[in-house]
């Protein structure tokens, strides 16, 4: 492992140490002498800043309390201390009122971290009562006070020194939005299970080990879900089958903006996961991958009212939340997980885009997946500002406006926002998630808006480009794709929600018996649906995304909201690639038609207007060409795309036909001139004649199978 600097040796009450005024700057900044530290309180009465030798001590080794005027600069409270540096342990205590009927939660007695850290010792523990402002054992609730010392808690703020890290031979990888295909994952899923035989599974540095597979099936981008700094222990649900306790496992509570969680690397978790997760994306650049990260800035790890005092609550409740107006005791929830942070106020907009700042420049990432991003371009009462907010301050920063910036276009509390950010914003596209599934499982009426999908979905995007349209079938957040084609119903039991959670509308089909079966047919027409999924996917205008392990063919047994379970449920189960070759075989083989054929990567939208062979680039076609059947009634539909380019590189062209009917239908292809069509897929046939790497030659006449698709290229 590299020599990296490493300070824990930290002084201890014995050593005296000096301070000056220091200067308002958030967070902590060492340099040669010492460290600078700045936290922003408004309604703060009295901050103190607490020094610890050793990040489980209960006593601070020093104590500053800093002077309302000669230790504060606006709303920034700061001290410089000497004679400290990387590795210090720390914490903010801020006195004031606690008025939690007007939004006051001061409570002197915990202690906090920094917004700012960029490192965060131990683990959040939320059955600790030293961490709640108010005694749980009222019955006044949280308008009771605590006043039991929360320093106890081994979650103490490093000091991270970072300055020296050895970036210059890094080179981002700079992939072009028409090149890029996503790959979502979760670091710890990964890898965790022995079945991939990661020498450090579950870590960045298992995800390196497993580069030749990622290569192999030929994304460019990986998407990590959150790695800030979270609370795992939040849920407190009980698994009704095994009796455990269950974690938050995805990540999708955060407590710090600018600390790389240490529950993915290896060691103490004393501050160097901020530099093995820099070597991480080192090398994953190296290896041409781009990284991007899922971010949460909608909500914080600290719950609704109930929740503990961990930090921002602490700090300053009305300026970092969304209250009630009407009773300023409760949060607004449009996140749904009980709090929403107040991302317009000057204050943390200010944090959100330092944040993102620092995660571009200190640590190279290529760019941002937001969770529940419409939530950043709501104001307090919740209307939509998308032009006038946060999210358009994002996309025209200097520093970020260059990066992959992917927006989830919704929330909680039914805002769905899709087709309506800003310049500069890619979404992922839940109409084309939803409108294929409708498709494939054959719902009726879906094949006009499919045509729109497919095509880029230019209604939605069409003032930007269609690879701001992020393809999607599945993601963390629901079925898998061979669940999706296994259960109609969701089966989330083992949650410990009585399958209450997760969404009970998947637009799955379950083929015909719900869950795992050894019936032959009904496993065949299950793969079929997956690479129908696949090739849809591939052929579609816009950005396409996978999830982790469905090129394997992953099954979570009918779960959909697995968020919880650290076990077989979520962990990817590398023997399943070899089980289930065909199906992996078929993923990379879509993946590389699509990365072989730049007719199906255009830059620009489809103009429907004649290329140079005298064909539109795009063209719809029925049964019969040119004779699309866009009725309520229709299950089938095909186009062709022309490989005729006046603006970039000829290709071949390509002539999909997608039937979703239960019978087999006669299409007649277009005719092409001096050309001829050759069949490449038809996901209606085993492996490996689905994919044909030779393709042959097809005529003009071709029988497509029920629930099948087909593709051919004129050669």
């Amino acid at each position: 492992m590299p020599d990296y600097p490493v300070q824990y040796n930290n002084p201890g009450p014995e050593t005296e140490l000096k301070a000056k005024r220091g200067y308002p700057r958030l967070g902590a900044t060492p340099d040669d002498t010492g460290v600078n530290f700045g936290i922003f309180t408004r309604n703060g009465r009295r901050v103190i800043l607490e020094l610890y030798q050793n990040h489980y001590d209960e006593k601070p080794s020093h104590r500053f309390v800093l002077d309302p005027v000669h230790n504060r600069t606006g709303d920034i409270w700061h001290v410089y201390v000497y004679g400290i540096g990387h590795g210090q342990y720390y914490g903010w205590r801020i006195d004031g009122e606690y008025d939690p009927l007007n939004g006051k939660r001061f409570n002197v007695y915990k202690l906090l971290s920094d917004p700012y850290a960029k490192a965060i010792s131990g683990s959040y523990e939320w059955d600790e009562d030293s961490v709640y402002g108010y005694n749980r054992n009222s019955p006044l609730k949280d308008l009771s006070f605590s006043n039991i010392d929360s320093a106890q808690s081994p979650t103490k703020s490093i000091v991270i020194d970072d300055s020296k890290y050895d970036w210059t031979s890094d080179k981002r990888p700079m992939i072009p939005w028409k090149d890029t295909i996503i790959y979502e994952m979760h670091v710890r899923f990964f890898t965790v299970s022995p079945t991939s035989k990661a020498s450090f599974p579950g870590t960045f540095l298992g995800i390196l080990e497993k580069l030749d597979h990622l290569r192999e099936l030929g994304v460019t981008t990986v998407e990590l879900m959150p790695i800030f700094e979270f609370c795992a222990n939040a849920n407190r649900n009980i698994n009704p089958y095994t009796g455990r306790t269950l974690k938050d496992m995805w990540g999708y509570n955060p407590l710090g903006f600018f600390a790389v969680t240490g529950n993915y690397s290896l060691g103490m978790k004393l501050g160097e996961q901020v530099f093995l997760f820099k070597d991480f994306v080192k090398e994953m650049h190296r290896n041409g991958f781009e990284v991007i990260l899922d971010v949460v800035y909608n909500h914080t790890g600290e719950g609704n009212e109930m929740g503990p005092t961990l930090s921002f609550r602490g700090i300053d409740n009305e300026i970092y939340y969304i209250l009630n107006p009407s009773n300023k005791r409760f949060y607004m929830n449009y996140s749904g997980c009980g709090n929403t942070l107040n991302c317009n106020h000057p204050v943390v907009k200010e944090m959100i885009i330092d944040s993102l700042r620092y995660w571009a420049t200190e640590m190279h990432v290529d760019g941002f997946r937001f969770d529940l991003a419409s939530i950043l371009g709501r104001t307090p009462d919740g209307r939509w500002i998308g032009d006038f907010s946060l999210l358009k301050d994002i996309s025209e920063d200097a520093i970020l406006h260059d990066l992959k910036l992917i927006a989830e276009g919704w929330d909680a509390a039914g805002g769905y926002f899709l087709g309506q950010f800003p310049q500069g914003w890619a979404e992922w596209n839940g109409r084309y998630r939803d409108t294929v599934r409708r498709f494939v499982r054959g719902d009726e009426g879906t094949v006009q808006d499919l045509a729109m999908r497919i095509a880029g979905s230019q209604d939605l995007y069409g003032t930007r480009s269609p690879h701001a349209s992020i393809n999607f079938v599945t993601c963390h957040d629901g079925f898998t794709l061979r669940d999706l084609v296994s259960y109609r119903y969701k089966h989330n039991e083992a949650n410990g929600e009585d399958n209450r959670d997760g969404s009970d509308e998947n637009y799955s089909c379950n083929c015909g018996i719900e869950g795992e079966t050894d019936d032959p047919q009904i496993v065949r027409l299950r793969k079929q649906q997956v690479k129908n999924f696949v090739a849809i996917l591939m052929v579609s205008h816009g950005t396409p995304m996978v999830l982790m392990g469905d090129e394997i063919y992953r099954t979570q047994k009918g779960n959909n909201n697995a968020y919880c379970h650290d076990d077989e449920t979520t962990w990817l189960d590398w023997s399943l690639k070899e089980r289930y070759e065909d199906i992996f075989r078929f993923f990379k083989k879509m993946i590389h038609f699509r990365k072989s054929h730049p007719a199906l990567r255009k830059p620009h939208f489809f103009s429907g207007l004649p290329t140079s062979a005298g064909l539109p680039d795009l063209t719809w076609h029925g049964v019969k060409p040119f004779e699309p059947d866009f009725s309520h009634y229709s299950h089938s539909l095909a186009f062709m795309i022309s490989g005729e380019a006046t603006t970039q590189e000829h290709d071949k062209d390509i002539y999909v036909i997608l039937n979703q009917w239960r019978e087999p239908l006669r299409f007649v292809l277009p005719y092409i001139h001096g050309k001829s069509w050759y069949r490449v897929v038809d996901t209606s046939k085993d492996s490996p004649e689905d994919f044909l790497d030779n393709p042959e030659k097809a005529g003009y006449v071709y029988i497509a199978q029920p629930k099948s698709t087909v593709i051919f290229v004129g050669m």
